[in-house]
């Protein structure tokens, strides 16, 4: 039984899966321990919830209660400027690049270590710096602001889009250089580093074939 909370909020204290449906069976994102959620409805076999710090909701099974407790203080989003969240860039490049020495496969839905998927990665560097993004990369699009690729800089983010909208994100690190987690339908599955250039590896130049658009983090994400 889910003990009732005084902020009906409950922080995690181990790292837990959300799937898209009440038989838990498709991973829609991941939380981190610490992290916060609300109760949205409850089922015989699974919890609704939703995400404190990025507003993204899915379900959990019910054997996950043990892993909530009441959260004594409710979520507060930190905000951030332009310019505090440049002093953090080379802190967000750094996580990115230490993920990629460690063993990892491209997971859809994965944002905790190891196994990212592209927006995933992107949220969980940002956030070990305490800067929220929304979850997906679409998401993530609209969120940052948008700028010019002549006008990159490291910690910007690069987008690629495959269907109808933004599919695929990627951070600049400098030099014409993006890091990103990306599957096997175009030649890795994991986290690298490419060339944004037609000019370079088979997988640089498939990714430059779906080049989007470019944004800049402004500030932290704050849910409504």
């Amino acid at each position: 039984m889910l003990t009732p909370s005084p902020t009906e909020e409950y922080s995690l204290q181990t790292n837990l899966n959300l799937y898209e449906s009440p038989n838990c069976e498709n991973l829609v994102t991941q939380a981190a321990t610490g992290r916060q959620l609300c109760l949205l409805s409850v089922r015989d076999s699974a919890l609704e919830v939703c995400l404190c710090e990025d507003g993204y909701s899915g379900w959990l099974p019910r054997s996950s209660v043990s892993a909530l407790q009441p959260a004594t203080t409710a979520y507060q989003p930190q905000k951030y400027s332009r310019a505090e969240i440049e002093q953090k860039i080379p802190q967000i490049i750094a996580f990115t690049r230490a993920a990629m020495q460690c063993p990892n496969y491209y997971l859809w839905g994965g944002t905790v270590a190891p196994n990212y998927d592209c927006s995933g990665l992107m949220q969980a560097a940002f956030a070990a710096s305490g800067i929220w993004l929304p979850r997906d990369s679409y998401q993530q699009a609209a969120f940052t602001q948008s700028i010019e690729i002549e006008e990159l800089r490291p910690g910007d983010l690069i987008f690629f889009q495959q269907t109808a909208r933004v599919s695929h994100v990627a951070l600049y690190l400098g030099e014409g250089q993006y890091i990103h987690s990306s599957g096997k339908d175009i030649g890795r599955d994991g986290i690298g580093i490419d060339q944004l250039s037609e000019d370079s590896n088979e997988v640089s130049r498939a990714y430059y074939q779906q080049l989007w658009g470019a944004g800049r983090v402004m500030t932290s994400y704050q849910p409504h």
